[in-house]
């Protein structure tokens, strides 16, 4: 399997889209696209959530007929599917007709790759929107056009356009352990691999390297990339990597895990089918990155 059949199985990395760049700068196209019978509406609420079907499986779709026209004219547009349909991202706080207010990770859970990967997109493009409607370098309010993506200060006329804030995350081995974590207040039990955003002027491979050892002590050597995953809790990218330890000596870290341990393959299936253990949840690439150790050589202690 290579990285791009890694980061398919990864919640919210399965979307197929056009993002028809080119047409967020068509205001005409988009006036059309806005009130077109096919066009599909992606509704973001408050909290962060969205508006998905009765059922929990996926997204609620609306119909322009359905909105008010203010609503229409100031949808975001996500993009294209193979059809050639067309979907937008609006905000509301009373959706119309049947449906009910989901979570990114509840939808994660139900939806197939499509509605989950739309919903991530909407509900990252939604915060950004949320987050630029005043100029970091005067103050002064922005306009968002674009098709939703551009913020552009109305006095000095800077733009901003969505960002996205990389994080990196490992599966640390050495000689058939892995190092994981448990962060404070998760369920007795409940480890992970490393994680940490990325700081200015940093490498990935860097990121992997300071991170493993802020957080345990631990002397990275070689590391790869495994994977990719969006993250929008609230708008960050998870950059999957495996990596070996230089030896299994690990000092005390800067307090953001409440402990950090070794496992063998055998130790953590045996907890795991005790349940003494648990995993991070399906849909995380953290998930991935442990099961995929475990089932690269069952043999291995």
């Amino acid at each position: 399997m290579n990285a791009s059949q890694r980061s398919a199985r990864n919640a919210y990395a399965g979307l197929v889209l056009d993002r028809a760049h080119l047409l967020r700068q068509d205001a005409s196209w988009l006036a059309a696209a806005r009130v077109d019978a096919r066009t599909r509406y992606v509704l973001t609420l408050p909290e962060s959530s969205l508006w998905a079907s009765v059922a929990g499986d996926a997204l609620q779709w609306l119909a322009p007929a359905a909105l008010h026209e203010a609503q229409r004219a100031h949808a975001s547009l996500l993009g294209l599917d193979g059809s050639g349909v067309a979907y937008f991202q609006t905000a509301s706080a009373q959706p119309p007709g049947p449906g009910q207010a989901l979570g990114l990770r509840t939808l994660a859970a139900a939806a197939d790759a499509f509605h989950a990967g739309l919903a991530a997109y909407a509900a990252a493009l939604a915060h950004w929107q949320r987050t630029s409607r005043h100029c970091p370098a005067c103050g002064g309010a922005t306009q968002h056009d674009e098709g939703g993506h551009r913020a552009r200060c109305t006095q000095c006329g800077l733009s901003q356009f969505p960002r996205t804030d990389p994080a990196v995350i490992v599966l640390v081995e050495h000689a058939g352990a892995a190092l994981l974590g448990r962060k404070p207040g998760w369920p007795a039990g409940r480890f992970s691999t490393l994680a940490g955003f990325v700081e200015p002027g940093e490498t990935l491979e860097a990121a992997v390297r300071r991170e493993v050892f802020e957080e345990s002590g631990a002397v990275i050597g070689a590391c790869d990339y495994h994977s990719s995953q969006p993250w929008p809790f609230p708008a960050s990218l998870m950059l999957g990597f495996t990596a070996r330890a230089r030896s299994r000596v690990l000092a005390t870290g800067d307090g953001e895990l409440a402990e950090v341990r070794w496992f063998t393959r055998a130790g953590l299936r045996a907890g795991l089918a005790a349940g003494t253990l648990s995993l991070p949840p399906s849909f995380s690439v953290a998930h991935h990155l442990i099961t995929d150790w475990l089932g690269r050589a069952r043999r291995t202690p």
